[in-house]
């Protein structure tokens, strides 16, 4: 599922519908169909420097705002 959210949230940026920096509000409307549990936590879950060691996908660049470690992962 890490993979879908993932490659929902570039294909999204690479097509213009989703502008860097986002916020979860912004991530939900153009990735919609995940559930709500999805859109809490993903973008902190992966956020650089995450205590929990998970995948580096993203960076907080203000309170609620992030955008994506360049160059995409996983060959997005």
């Amino acid at each position: 599922m890490a993979h879908n959210v993932y490659s929902c949230i570039v294909s999204n940026i690479k097509n213009g519908l989703l502008i860097e920096p986002f916020t979860t509000g912004d991530f939900r409307k153009t990735c919609p169909g995940f559930g709500s549990g999805t859109y809490n936590a993903f973008l902190h879950k992966h956020s650089f420097g995450n205590p929990g060691g998970n995948s580096e996908l993203f960076e907080r660049v203000s309170p609620g705002k992030f955008k994506c470690l360049k160059p995409f992962k996983y060959g997005f």
